[in-house]
């Protein structure tokens, strides 16, 4: 058995290796481009009908509704919409290929304190899964590790690259932690099969809280570890940490309930972090606070049910509406392990048929994120010198019916639409002869 298991192993990775040799990334942009007759949507709630936008050396040159005579490429998008390329806050693209596949996982290290792990340097460019996103108008992927209580640092990369190295947007911008859970739960099946967890809801609550001491207490020794002259010896561990100190990185906790995330602003008040809550599924409960205390959100998968029995059942689709209106950055994200961030626009769509607007939706997959990801100066809207991030869709890129993107540009490039999917989709209408 163990046999036939490894070579169905082998063959999956094998297929995954020869698929997509033709998809490779595009060149430089040459020439002037300029988008006429389209309905523009900046991504900061502003919208310009029957507008231009042009680009040159991979750059915003100038945004409009009357379009200046030049030289140069001229696209006609006569009734289709523009928009920003979309951004998934949070993935673990190219760290994982298939979940069932352990050969193609590569998302966690060994121990409970790793912030000196980088993810960018095990990012896959060749993933399969990358094209699939740019052909739903996603163009940037925030790579973050996984495991342990400090994972490690996470990059911000554009879909269109050889290497890591080349995909690198925004290196190392977050450092991922992990809260321990406050939220106590049953074991899985009553634990049978795998050993139930035979300890109280206050045992597991206080080891929670134990955990939590330890946490601070590995922040206190680096504090103290900066604060020396010189060093004996080097603490990688403690080095890694030195820009969240310097606030030129991120703390990006991830936790769901109010009592988690109190203990994330304590840890923004003792230490002096930026922090951003990941997930963040009570967060509509104490949205003044984290208004009050500048901590912004990452609302993780929609498409899901409320953490508590007795929430109601469409809170996920309206966590975003009360944010909203307290004044709360929040971006949204799409972490479904079988989608793998396809459904973002369409989680956003969701969040606007429950109580947002739909320009105030695509602003949280857009600046929103930027602007919590630390790359709103060069991208998230489409304004003039900024990098040239566009997606042309012939509908609303909400909309699962009318979101079907014609073309997408990085940077001024203009990357291939073709994926895996649409391969597969050709070739069994192929076989079946269907047209």
């Amino acid at each position: 058995m163990k046999k036939i298991i490894l070579s169905i192993q082998l063959l999956l990775v094998s297929v995954l290796a020869m698929a997509q040799e033709t998809v490779y990334p595009a060149k430089a942009q040459t020439e002037t481009i300029t988008i006429t007759n389209a309905t523009i949507h900046v991504g900061n709630g502003t919208v310009i009908s029957n507008g231009f936008i042009t680009f040159e050396n991979g750059k915003i040159k100038a945004i409009g509704q009357t379009a200046p005579a030049g030289t140069g490429k001229v696209i006609d998008a006569k009734g289709k919409h523009v928009y920003p390329g979309l951004i998934l806050s949070t993935s673990q693209l190219g760290l994982v290929e298939v979940n069932s596949v352990r050969a193609t996982i590569d998302h966690t290290e060994l121990g409970l304190y790793n912030p000196n792990i980088r993810s960018i340097v095990a990012y896959n460019t060749d993933s399969k899964v990358i094209g699939t996103l740019r052909s739903n108008g996603i163009l940037f992927a925030n790579i973050i590790p996984q495991g342990g209580t400090i994972s490690g640092s996470s990059t911000v990369v554009q879909l269109d690259a050889w290497n890591w190295e080349d995909a690198i947007y925004k290196a190392d911008g977050q450092m991922h932690m992990n809260m321990p859970s406050l939220l106590p739960r049953p074991t899985r099946f009553g634990g049978f099969g795998g050993g139930a967890d035979t300890r109280s809801s206050a045992d597991r609550v206080k080891e929670a809280l134990a955990e939590v001491e330890s946490i601070k207490a590995f922040f206190r020794e680096a504090k103290a570890y900066f604060k020396e002259t010189s060093h004996s010896k080097t603490n990688l561990k403690y080095e890694a940490t030195k820009a969240l100190f310097e606030k030129k990185q991120k703390l990006f906790v991830h936790c769901d309930v109010v009592k988690e995330m109190l203990i994330a602003i304590d840890f923004a008040k003792e230490f002096g972090f930026d922090v951003v809550i990941v997930g963040g599924s009570e967060s509509w409960q104490i949205a003044d606070l984290l208004k009050q205390n500048n901590i912004a959100v990452i609302l993780a998968q929609r498409h899901a049910l409320p953490t508590m029995t007795d929430d109601d059942v469409d809170l996920p689709y309206k966590s975003a509406t009360y944010l909203q209106v307290a004044g709360v950055l929040y971006a949204i994200n799409d972490e479904d392990g079988q989608t793998r961030g396809r459904n973002l626009s369409f989680n956003a769509g969701t969040a606007a048929a429950y109580g947002i607007t739909k320009e105030q939706a695509l602003t949280a997959i857009t600046l929103n994120a930027a602007k919590i990801l630390g790359i709103d100066n060069i991208t998230g809207s489409l304004e003039v010198g900024k990098d040239a991030n566009i997606v042309i869709s012939e509908g609303d890129i909400l909309d699962m019916k009318t979101s079907i993107i014609t073309a997408v540009f990085i940077q001024g490039r203009q990357p291939s639409l073709d994926d895996k999917h649409k391969q597969l989709n050709e070739r069994y209408k192929y076989k079946y002869g269907i047209k």
